[in-house]
């Protein structure tokens, strides 16, 4: 493929898996009430399909593209180090950004007047963000069926997401219709991501590698520090664990399969 041809599907498969917090959301109209339970389930779901897709659909192929050029040990130096900048750059992000979490509370830099709604909008938008990252860098690879699970993983896992945000505005006072809205446009941070990532590598070529390696490491940081915590402090520690497991066998299920 041209690398304008890369870079239309990655930002196109971008936009698509972000679409997914919005078919999330839609289940609010459906399901009256959400249980810590259930919460805990979904999540550790989400976490588990990120976790194989950032092993398989993006490091794997990392190694693959540097390895040609750097060799074996190369390879696996370029994406750790990739890895790194990817987590480091997030970690600034969680650190700086104002933001608040369901459960965990506020964090980032205080900021005065800023309404409570929007800090968990940028929560998860910091969360969206290098899940497009990784959709669009995923689609410089030569494997697109690869890609194609990466994509559709990510647009599944969104799903969950998309649900527990809206319930949670609507446990806060919101109506249905504004917590499904920005269920919705949470899930539209992804494609910005996606244009990122899908430029990256289909005009600068030897970025590959880089790009895979720092799209995985932003999505492991988020995985690590924000959803595996979040759903081991309820009491379900067990559930959260298989929920992850599962998580991950149907990601591992879907690069096989496509």
């Amino acid at each position: 493929m041209t690398g304008l041809d890369t870079f239309l599907l990655g930002s196109v498969a971008s936009l698509v898996a972000g679409l997914g917090t919005g078919l999330g959301g839609l289940a609010i109209y459906a399901v009256r009430r959400m249980t810590t339970a259930l919460e805990t389930l979904l999540m550790s779901l989400a976490a588990g399909i990120m976790l194989a897709a950032s092993a398989f659909s993006l490091l794997v192929p990392a190694l693959e593209a540097a390895e040609p050029d750097v060799g074996p040990v190369g390879a696996g130096l370029v994406a750790s180090a990739a890895l790194l900048l990817g987590a480091g750059a997030f970690w600034a992000a969680h650190r700086y950004i104002p933001h608040e979490h369901f459960f965990k509370g506020r964090e980032g830099q205080e900021l005065l007047h800023v309404r409570r709604l929007w800090l968990f909008v940028l929560a998860i938008a910091i969360h969206n963000f290098p899940e497009g990252l990784a959709v669009g860098a995923g689609f410089g690879g030569d494997d697109q069926a690869r890609s194609m699970a990466l994509a559709t993983g990510i647009l599944i896992q969104n799903m969950p997401e998309g649900f527990i945000v809206a319930m949670a505005l609507v446990a806060l006072g919101n109506a249905r219709r504004a917590a499904f809205l920005v269920a919705l446009l949470t899930g539209m941070v992804e494609p910005i991501g996606g244009l990122l990532g899908a430029g990256a590598v289909a005009f600068v070529e030897p970025l590959l590698p880089w790009a895979l390696g720092f799209a995985a490491g932003a999505m492991l940081f988020v995985i690590g520090g924000e959803m595996i915590p979040e759903t081991h402090r309820k009491g379900y520690e067990s559930r959260a664990t298989f929920g992850l497991l599962l998580g991950f066998c149907l990601m591992l299920m879907l690069d096989q399969s496509l």
